[in-house]
C-alpha cells in the first residue's frame, strides 16, 4: 500500500481516481486546492503525487516546481489538453509521467505502480541560485517565479516563464525556434519548433494586458524571435 496525494479542481475526477486507487489498496489524500496540497506534502510525506495540469490560480507545473525545490517525490500529471511543449517542459522539470484524460483505469493503475517502483530514496534538493534579470521595464525572479512589467505583476505558466527568460537573457540577439527549444528542453526531448509560436503569442498577450503598447518581443520571419532593447540599455543589462 502506498500513500498517494491527488490534486484536481474537478471533484468528479477526484472522486473517480481516488476510488480507483483506494480499491488497489492505496491510501489517497484528495485536494481541489493546490496550496492546501503543498502544505499537506510537507506534513504527511506521501509516496507519490498525482497532479492535474490546468488548474486555476496555481497550475500543476507551479506545484511541481515548488515540490522539486525540496523533494524528489514521484509526480505524475493527469493532463487534459496540453501542448507538446508543455508536456516536454513538465518532464524536464522533473515529472515522472503524463497520463492523458480520458485515461484507461487499468493503465493508470499500472503506471502508478511503475512510478512507485522507480521511487528514489528521499533526499533534499539544493535551493536555486537566486537569479534575477532586469531588462528595461521587465523584471524576472527565477526562484520566486515572478514577472513584472513596469512594476505590474504578470502571471505566467512555467513554460511561458522559461521561454521569456531565455530570450530576455540576451537583448537584441535573434533566437531561432529550435535554439529556444534546445536550451529549454535539451536534445533528448522532441517537440516541434513551431510549438514555440503559441508560447510567444501567450506571453505577448499577457504583457499587453498590463501595457497595451508592449512590443519588446520581435518576430523575424524565417529567423526566430528577439527581445528588443535600445543598444545603450542592452549593454548596461
Amino acid at each position: 500500500m502506498a500513500h498517494l496525494l491527488l490534486v484536481d479542481d474537478d471533484r468528479n475526477i477526484l472522486t473517480t481516481v481516488a476510488s480507483l486507487l483506494e480499491n488497489e489498496g492505496h491510501k489517497v489524500q484528495s485536494y481541489t486546492d493546490p496550496e492546501l496540497a503543498l502544505r499537506a506534502i510537507g506534513r504527511s510525506r506521501p509516496d507519490m503525487a498525482l497532479l492535474d495540469v490546468q488548474m486555476p490560480r496555481v497550475d500543476g507545473f507551479e506545484v511541481l516546481r515548488r515540490i522539486r525545490e525540496t523533494s524528489n517525490l514521484p509526480v505524475m500529471f493527469l493532463s487534459g489538453e496540453v501542448s507538446d511543449v508543455d508536456e516536454a517542459m513538465g518532464l524536464r522539470m522533473g515529472a515522472d509521467d503524463f497520463v492523458h484524460k480520458p485515461f484507461s483505469p487499468r493503465v493508470l493503475v499500472e503506471r502508478v505502480r511503475a512510478c512507485l517502483r522507480r521511487k528514489p530514496e528521499a533526499a533534499p534538493l539544493s535551493a536555486g541560485d537566486g537569479a534575477t534579470i532586469t531588462r528595461g521595464a521587465l523584471y524576472m525572479d527565477r526562484d520566486c517565479h515572478l514577472v513584472t512589467w513596469n512594476d505590474q505583476p504578470v502571471q505566467m505558466t512555467v513554460t511561458e516563464f522559461n521561454v521569456l527568460w531565455i530570450i530576455a537573457q540576451r537583448p537584441n540577439f535573434v533566437f531561432s525556434r529550435a535554439k529556444v527549444l534546445d536550451i529549454a528542453y535539451g536534445e533528448d526531448i522532441y517537440v516541434t519548433d513551431r510549438s514555440i509560436d503559441s508560447q510567444i503569442k501567450r506571453i505577448r498577450l499577457k504583457l499587453r494586458k498590463v501595457d497595451p503598447d508592449f512590443d519588446a518581443i520581435e518576430t523575424l520571419y524565417g529567423l526566430g524571435y528577439r527581445f528588443v532593447m535600445p543598444p545603450e540599455m542592452a549593454q548596461a543589462a
